[in-house]
């Protein structure tokens, strides 16, 4: 059986996106500019389910449970016609947990763990932030989620979640995604074996 499709959306913009805050587990919401990135996602998933020959009921509809990657669901699931409301959520698509780094910037952090800091920049995938989790320890649940879908599905995540599920499906190596920006308002569709973003 092929793997099956997954159209993946990473939340709208936040206020601590826009001030490069770390978020991880914090409950932060979309800001306007979000929720515009939110509505364009379910505008191009549309689009692109058209292309594709698919309709919305196709599909299963799963969401990270933090506010940021819900609120984007219903604005994508109202763009598709369907009630904002009636989707899932899965716990293993939450974002990478920053720990104690959570409301601050990189350079603060840079600034007061200064070892640590060199530490990651030279494995960001497994030395973990303090009190945090490391992007192999989110390997670990992304793998096991995919693992139980059984059906193609519309997934809306985080930053974090994108680069582990890269790594899980083996479109990105391990280094490639560690730093690989993960846009706001796209669509990443994960099909047999390649990747393609939409924005």
């Amino acid at each position: 059986m092929s793997q099956p499709v997954i159209y993946y959306i990473r939340h709208g913009q936040t206020a601590w996106n826009a001030e490069g805050r770390f978020q991880g587990s914090q409950d932060i919401p979309l800001n306007a500019l979000g929720r515009e990135q939110a509505a364009h996602a379910g505008g191009i998933l549309k689009d692109l389910m058209t292309r594709h020959g698919r309709a919305p009921l196709d599909f299963g509809f799963v969401s990270s449970p933090l506010g940021r990657a819900r609120s984007t669901m219903e604005f994508v699931r109202t763009r598709l016609g369907l009630p904002p409301g009636d989707y899932a959520l899965d716990d293993r698509l939450r974002e990478i947990g920053f720990g104690h780094w959570e409301g601050t910037t990189l350079q603060q952090q840079e600034a007061s763990h200064p070892e640590l800091f060199a530490q990651r920049l030279v494995d960001k995938w497994d030395v973990p932030p303090p009190g945090g989790e490391s992007y192999a320890e989110v390997t670990l649940r992304v793998r096991d989620w995919v693992a139980g879908l059984t059906g193609d599905t519309v997934a809306v995540a985080h930053g974090g979640t994108a680069r582990a599920l890269m790594v899980v499906l083996g479109v990105e190596t391990i280094a490639g995604a560690a730093d690989l920006p993960i846009e706001q308002g796209a669509v990443y569709v994960f099909r047999d074996g390649a990747l393609a973003k939409y924005s």
